[in-house]
């Protein structure tokens, strides 16, 4: 189903491949059969680095109203400073606030009814710290503007999706040692609720299947190798379970992802950052998209960095981005339905 409504692609941080992929993305429209999308960043920096890469894409001043109308031709773009001269490869903190202008933008079109979803580009959260950023990344700084907007709690919950996986960390961004001590039954349980809850309504998967990993070697072993699996995520099971949620575990992590045990699950409910991202990215790195869930409006994001290392080199693929819009739009065609 056609939107009626672009969706809004940040522009991540400048100096990194988020021009190059963006400008690939458009370029590849029509044969990937891309939704609309209307870029919120610098136009200046789309016409060096496209000129960089010696790509012919025409680029217009567009707000979320016309949008529509000039993407076929041309690639949309609400302008938004990016505060600095920009070199490929070579990030600078002036360049900040414009990054972090563009998510807030996003967001506030969303919540207007503007977009039809976000779609965010590679940030680096070291770049932003020295600028005042108080967030850990990209997902909690959403979930910060979503609850300014609606003054509710929210909790936002990181999920990866590909062709071959579906996989959530319940911890994300901490040390591993510090793992053990942030995993509670209620963390557990709140990533569980709003997993099953999303992929119904925006995944349209009727009875989700939920598959639970355990955080020790063999998920404990009978507690023979940590208390943990039997202590903190078992309860957790067993009350879900007995209020008809199809969940189920803590399983061994390393039987989970074969071809065969995949068939069983429709997403992989993980204890800690890796034990989640390295499968996904293995079945699908190129494929892969970032998904917030729990959000009050769609997000999506490629699931790599800004990769400054071969920004402007016309080496970077936009396969992840190209995915990670495509999936914005089948999320945003059956909310609109």
């Amino acid at each position: 189903m056609p939107l009626d409504r672009p969706l809004v692609l940040t522009q991540g941080d400048p100096a990194g491949i988020g021009p190059d992929i963006t400008l690939a993305a458009w370029a590849s429209r029509e044969r990937h059969g891309l939704p609309p999308f209307l870029f919120l960043g610098d136009p200046a920096v789309l016409k060096s680095r496209a000129a960089l890469l010696d790509l012919d894409i025409p680029i217009r001043e567009a707000d979320a109203g016309s949008a529509l109308s000039v993407f076929a031709d041309a690639l949309p773009v609400l302008p938004i400073p990016a505060g600095a001269e920009v070199a490929a490869g070579e990030p600078h903190v002036a360049t900040a606030k414009g990054t972090i202008a563009a998510i807030e933008q996003a967001v506030s079109l969303c919540f207007e009814g503007k977009a039809a979803g976000t779609v965010t580009n590679p940030i680096a959260k070291s770049i932003l710290y020295q600028s005042g950023f108080g967030f850990p990344g990209h997902t909690e700084f959403l979930a910060h503007l979503a609850e300014k907007a609606t003054s509710r709690k929210l909790m936002p919950v990181m999920m990866l999706a590909g062709p071959k996986l579906r996989a959530i960390p319940v911890t994300i961004h901490i040390p591993l040692k510090d793992v053990p001590g942030a995993l509670t039954e209620a963390l557990i349980e709140e990533t569980c609720r709003i997993a099953h809850h999303d992929l119904i309504t925006r995944f349209g998967i009727a009875k989700p299947r939920l598959a639970v990993a355990g955080l020790n070697p063999h998920a404990g072993e009978d507690g023979a190798i940590g208390q943990e699996d039997q202590d903190i995520i078992h309860p957790v099971i067993f009350k879900l379970r007995a209020e008809g949620l199809h969940v189920f575990g803590p399983l061994p992590a390393d039987t989970m992802f074969h071809d065969e045990a995949r068939g069983r699950y429709d997403v992989a409910i993980c204890m800690y950052h890796d034990q989640a991202l390295i499968p996904a990215k293995a079945l699908g790195f190129d494929t892969s998209v970032n998904v917030t869930l729990g959000l009050p409006f769609i997000r999506t994001s490629p699931d790599h960095g800004t990769a400054f290392g071969i920004a402007g080199q016309g080496v970077a693929r936009e396969t992840s981005l190209v995915e990670a819009i495509k999936l914005a739009g089948e999320l945003a065609a059956r909310a609109s339905t």
